[in-house]
């Protein structure tokens, strides 16, 4: 998997920019509300000035009259505009937030295994829902501030220097002193927020490994440890959070006050200008009321900022989402899989799972006929998982190849390949939903005779008829309601109905019982009639019944042969025989 690396600001900005093209005729007639809006609201204090100077000094009551009513239809024409925007940037930017969730989700579904095996799931989760919720603010309602408040700044600095250059400048000397406190700010929140985002990482995975092992925790009594270390992780969170909030807490009122040392400069020397006469009474209601637009911007452009950073922070993340390849990526060209017969090949296969680690496989090599059944055996971290993982190209050898009839499955792409594969793991994973919809997982318009049968021919249709609702029975996330052994029934008959070309079980009865094991084994002799089948096993039942049983140890092939060779040779299958027969007897 290629490692991404810190993500540019021009990378983020791309990467937005593609989710909002799709909506760029909205954002147009947008950014035109957001223009007629910025110039009522600047409008404004110009018309009470007309008010003042034009009506109210001269004592001209209809020109009083005449004025307030076009104030009260700028007031209305910037209502309307206000509302058109907010609803059309929330329109938009909702959207463009759906359609990033969607694509991280996708995105994810294609990265290899190795991925999720090296990222907690709380993180990838954290991406989908903390990261992208933090862009909210800044998706809809960023458009709006940053450039209705960009606007009404310029408008109203130059509607300022056409009313009054002299008090105009004397208000911008304020403006070097926020200048550089904004400079701070910005330095030191952006670190602030980059490490926020890491330390909720760190929460939402820490949350989502301690419930999914609530058993474990509680069997063992680690509430209280666990308890501890979520206080760690926590306290991590808010030392990250509280780093923000102090750099708010300095700059949000530094700029207050720069504001108010704004105004009093303006009632001071616009005072002055006034009782000099040069600056009419109407001149200077209106430039307090154009300084709080100016100054009001100012406020909101900063607090934006601060959203801005929680957001591109967020969005950093979710771009280093973006940027990781997946490992296992079909080859340029690589070509459908046609229907197979099933005969397999590992050709001195050498395998390590990253760079950096010691191999694991170190030149396996045998032979698989199509409609044998083969056994891998061997001690814990013989390689025997590790061989069906690169069968089902889960990951790519790092030396030698892995054929199916001949054809190295690099050549191929992963979809044709797996549709001809039905996986049974050790731990079986059933989905929130119904029996039935759990069945027909790999072929969902399968129709309920061919779910049926294939839960009888695994011996599970009994049990299923026995549930509250039969087939239509919802499990629950995980399949929470059914027992071990019940999920792991269901799991055979989805694979089965699946009607794979080659089967992969992995320890795939090591959950069951005895009884349940035979009836398993007498409905797989008969459905495995033609299909090659790999067997990850330790009970002898499965084991003595294989064509072909591989010995594995430390990334090696010892041994091979049918269950009479192994035992005449009395080799390493020979003493692993005689260890099982001891712990069954």
């Amino acid at each position: 998997m290629t490692a991404p690396g810190r993500p540019g600001r021009f990378r983020r900005g791309r990467t937005l920019a593609r989710f909002a093209r799709p909506y760029t005729r909205r954002g147009i007639v947008a950014g035109f509300t957001m223009i007629v809006a910025t110039g009522a609201s600047v409008a404004g204090p110009v018309v009470a000035k007309q008010v003042i100077d034009s009506g109210i000094r001269p004592g001209d009551y209809s020109r009083v009259v005449e004025w307030v009513a076009v104030f009260l239809a700028v007031v209305v024409v910037g209502w309307m505009a206000t509302a058109a925007q907010s609803y059309l940037t929330s329109w938009v930017g909702e959207r463009v937030l759906a359609d990033i969730r969607v694509a991280v989700f996708a995105h994810v579904q294609r990265l290899d295994l190795g991925f999720f095996e090296r990222t907690p799931a709380g993180v990838v989760i954290s991406r989908l829902t903390n990261d992208i919720e933090a862009m909210n603010s800044m998706v809809t309602d960023g458009p709006t501030t940053l450039l209705q408040n960009t606007l009404t700044l310029v408008g109203s600095a130059v509607v300022l220097l056409v009313l009054d250059w002299r008090l105009a400048l004397a208000t911008l000397t304020v403006f070097p002193a926020m200048a550089i406190g904004t400079a701070i700010f910005r330095r030191y929140s952006g670190r602030a927020y980059r490490r926020t985002r890491e330390r909720m990482g760190d929460v939402t995975a820490s949350l989502q490994e301690d419930i999914s092992g609530v058993r474990v925790v509680q069997a063992f009594r680690r509430e209280d440890a666990n308890y501890r270390q979520f206080l760690g992780v926590n306290d991590r969170y808010r030392a990250a959070n509280v780093q923000t909030v102090n750099a708010a807490a300095i700059y949000f009122p530094f700029v207050s006050l720069l504001s108010a040392v704004a105004t009093a400069v303006v009632l001071g020397y616009g005072g002055l200008l006034v009782f000099h006469g040069q600056l009419s009474p109407g001149s200077l209601f209106a430039f307090i009321g154009l300084l709080s637009n100016f100054f009001d911007p100012v406020q909101q452009l900063s607090q934006f900022y601060q959203t801005m950073l929680s957001a591109m922070a967020a969005l950093e993340k979710i771009v280093e989402v973006f940027d990781t390849e997946p490992a296992m990526a079909d080859a340029p060209g690589a070509r459908p899989l046609p229907q197979i017969a099933g005969k397999v090949e590992f050709a001195d296969v050498h395998f390590a799972y990253s760079q950096s680690s010691a191999e694991v496989l170190h030149g396996v090599s045998f032979r698989a006929e199509p409609g044998q059944t083969v056994a891998l055996v061997g001690h814990t971290g013989a390689g025997k998982s590790t061989v069906v993982k690169l069968l089902a190209r889960f990951y790519d050898p790092t030396a030698g190849r892995v054929l199916i009839d001949g054809t190295d499955v690099r050549d191929v792409s992963a979809h044709s390949l797996r549709s001809q594969l039905g996986i049974v793991p050790q731990e079986s994973f059933l989905f929130s939903g119904s029996v039935r919809a759990n069945i027909a997982f790999g072929r969902p318009e399968a129709s309920d005779e061919e779910v049926i049968a294939a839960a009888e021919a695994v011996g599970a249709d009994a049990f299923i008829r026995a549930l509250p609702d039969g087939y239509d029975t919802e499990i629950q996330e995980r399949g929470a309601r059914l027992s071990i052994g019940q999920r792991q029934l269901v799991a055979f008959a989805r694979a089965l109905l699946a009607d794979p070309r080659i089967l992969i079980l992995d320890e795939a009865t090591s959950s069951v019982d005895i009884p349940t094991e035979a009836r398993i084994e007498e409905a797989l002799e008969t459905l495995l009639h033609g299909r090659t089948a790999f067997v990850v096993a330790h009970r002898l039942s499965t084991i003595r019944r294989a064509d072909v049983i591989v010995v594995l140890e430390h990334g090696r092939v010892i041994e091979a042969g049918t269950h009479r060779q192994l035992i005449e040779r009395r080799g390493r299958y020979f003493a692993l025989y005689d260890d099982w027969v001891e712990a069954v007897a």
